[in-house]
């Protein structure tokens, strides 16, 4: 948290004596969660796929042996609902983070849709089995919200807001905006058929910030090793997004998941910006010494070659995405969940160091 964040942080409403489960613990969002529930004392059950595996659990052991909390590893598989029980027992609250972000697809439905409705379903009908569960704090995403910037004309006043539902994206197009539409959906019909424990939403933009492990698999940290490493050096579309560091998005989830009155879905989004706007901050801190992109392609260049270079930039999302507007109003988070957004652009360069230091960019 930075200063002004402590500052102002609202009461939580915090059961030490209890534990709190977070599912995908090695995920990027999931390691600075558990950063902080560590810090807040709290004795943390972590669902992983292989408890047994050391190098996966070192920075969240490291974590552990300089935190106040403790951390407890479960075995779980987001296809398998009865991995679920064990790691929720005696918890108040449940963080399910876990979800596949992958790009690099074959089958959209195996490799996206299925692990994450499944997951949902089973971690929820999981609370559904456990008496002690009274909230659980769903990791969703602004990909829930919209599936291509061009949805924004339909949004009322062309701005995303949590009534927004994506309604764009299918199998065929946009699949892992789809995967999570589908998840959060799922997770809303089984918290609405019951009265006992409460779900609350955090829909963030695209994650930036420095990671507790920068050799984990993130598509966030992928996409900003490409713009560093020459991969994307002839120029990068035209492309808004909204962006927010990756410790503000941990924060929200501590929010969500300790302030009585929290409820419903929250944007959680500092601000909006572009490819081209990241790799310029990330030129003014490191200089020339890294091929990052010095320009934008016409948007006819990108829809032109775009496929053959990088099988995501299918001609329709060219179509919808570069050079449309992206807008979205985080209000809600910031009155509910008493949240103040960094700036991004320290995390553009701590991420972006990290990355260095762990050599996944190199020097020209």
């Amino acid at each position: 948290m930075t200063a002004e964040t402590e500052a102002s942080s609202p009461a939580l409403d915090i059961a030490r004596d209890a534990p709190v489960m977070v599912t995908g613990a090695t995920g990027y969002v999931a390691g600075r969660l558990i950063e902080r529930l560590l810090e807040l004392g709290l004795t943390v059950h972590a669902t992983v796929r292989d408890p047994a595996n050391e190098e996966k659990r070192a920075a969240l052991d490291a974590l552990a042996a300089r935190s106040a909390g403790e951390i407890r590893y479960f075995k779980a598989d987001l296809e398998n609902p009865e991995d679920f029980d064990a790691p929720m027992a005696g918890c108040r609250v449940v963080f399910h983070t876990a979800s596949p972000f992958r790009l690099d697809i074959k089958d959209a439905k195996r490799d996206l849709v299925d692990p994450a409705v499944n997951g949902a379903r089973n971690a929820l009908g999981a609370a559904n089995r456990t008496q002690s569960v009274e909230r659980v704090v769903l990791t969703s995403s602004c990909a829930a919200i919209y599936g291509d910037n061009a949805d924004l004309a339909d949004a009322p006043g062309g701005v995303l807001t949590e009534d927004v539902w994506n309604t764009s994206s299918t199998l065929g197009h946009q699949p892992y905006s789809f995967s999570k539409t589908e998840a959060e959906r799922e997770a809303w019909r089984i918290a609405d058929a019951q009265d006992r424990w409460r779900l609350v939403a955090v829909n963030p933009s695209f994650v930036i910030g420095p990671a507790i492990d920068p050799g984990a698999g993130s598509e966030s940290l992928s996409l900003i090793s490409r713009i560093g490493n020459g991969a994307l050096k002839t120029g990068v579309p035209h492309l808004e997004i909204g962006a927010v560091d990756v410790r503000d998005v941990a924060e929200a989830h501590i929010r969500a998941g300790f302030l009585p009155g929290a409820e419903g879905r929250h944007i959680v989004s500092a601000r909006t910006t572009r490819l081209m706007e990241i790799a310029e901050i990330l030129r003014a801190r490191f200089g020339g010494d890294y091929p990052l992109p010095k320009a934008e392609l016409p948007k006819w260049m990108v829809w032109l070659v775009g496929p053959m270079a990088d099988p995501t930039l299918t001609r329709r999302m060219v179509s919808r995405n570069v050079g449309w507007p992206f807008r979205a109003d985080n209000t809600k988070s910031r009155a509910s969940l008493g949240m103040e957004y960094r700036a991004i652009e320290p995390g553009l360069e701590e991420m972006f160091a990290q990355l260095i230091e762990a050599g996944r960019i190199k020097q020209r």
